[in-house]
């Protein structure tokens, strides 16, 4: 196994690298220039947009620009905001720990979700908590995330002249204010990870019960509610689990859009900000995060497999 984890960790070094390339180069073939938008507001000259292109070093060659920051990079900095002029490393450290607030809450809530709804309907087939099941996820699936997320913020305004707080409270200031302003957007993100997961456990869920090994554990006289978290769902959750850890992905969408909406000063909106800004270092910063978070969890979730099921084997 160590020598397994030692090759993926190595596989990190040339993964990142890719995704560092495309990030850069993609970012500057968006519409529009950071200096022309930061300069947009004020009457300047060419003079003025030549100095300020100086300054931020996007008067040299792409290639030199890249090296440049990738060498910074591998001294552990991301360089400074064009918007703000402060360094990327301190704005991602104040952000982090809300977007893993709420991506944890998130996966929590959609991993139960997804586990009662998925069990209950395999056990209980065929009868109408499984119709209701399966219905659900499909409508999970079918609702988009930002449009349940508008729908919670108005209309109960509309109605009952209410809006969730939308005022930002650190967990170390206030635990139950913070949970209360968290946990909103949480349940809309969950939920939305849940459909699909919900449908894959019920289906693995059905396989499972059908094999022999479960008929063993029944005709030893184990009761349904000890056959099911004994043996059946630790061995169901296998396919389970990988889908879970490839939601992480969707995770760093949906904080975009639902961190935008619930105010919520976390990476993703700091990420739809820089895009908006044209931020460059932010965005290279930001998106290089997210892939390595993504490979980190792709790879606990690879680990993880040993512990479900004693025979897999990592050579």
């Amino acid at each position: 196994m160590s020598r397994y984890l030692i090759r993926r960790l190595l596989l990190l070094v040339p993964t990142l690298f890719g995704v560092s390339l495309v990030v850069f180069v993609l970012v500057r073939l968006l519409p529009g220039d950071a200096v022309t938008l930061q300069l947009q507001d004020a009457k300047s000259t060419a003079a003025d947009e030549a100095a300020l292109r100086s300054q931020l070093g996007l008067d040299r060659p792409l290639v030199a620009q890249y090296f440049d920051w990738l060498g910074n990079l591998l001294h552990g900095d991301l360089g400074h905001s064009f918007r703000s002029h402060q360094p990327i490393t301190s704005e991602l450290a104040s952000r982090i720990p809300v977007t893993f607030e709420l991506g944890l809450l998130a996966l929590v809530i959609g991993a139960i979700v997804a586990t009662i709804i998925g069990v209950t309907s395999a056990v209980r087939q065929d009868t109408w908590p499984d119709y209701v099941g399966r219905s659900m996820a499909i409508g999970l699936l079918a609702i988009p995330g930002f449009w349940l997320a508008t729908l919670v913020v108005t209309l109960p305004s509309v109605w009952w002249h209410w809006t969730p707080p939308l005022q930002y409270t650190h967990f170390t200031t206030d635990p139950i204010k913070n949970l209360s302003i968290m946990i909103v957007p949480a349940v809309i993100l969950g939920l939305g990870l849940s459909g699909g997961l919900m449908r894959l456990i019920r289906t693995q869920m059905l396989e499972v019960l059908r094999q022999d090994f479960i008929r063993t554990a029944t005709a030893k006289g184990l009761t349904e509610n000890a056959v099911i978290r004994g043996h059946a769902l630790k061995n169901a959750f296998i396919p389970a689990l990988t889908v879970l850890g490839l939601q992480v992905a969707l995770l760093v969408s949906g904080t975009v859009v639902l961190e935008s909406i619930f105010v919520l000063p976390g990476m993703g909106r700091y990420l739809l900000e820089a895009v908006q800004n044209r931020d460059y270092p932010a965005i290279q910063g930001l998106n290089l995060l997210f892939a390595a978070v993504i490979i980190f969890t792709n790879l606990v979730v690879d680990l993880m497999y040993g512990w479900l099921d004693p025979r897999v084997r990592y050579t």
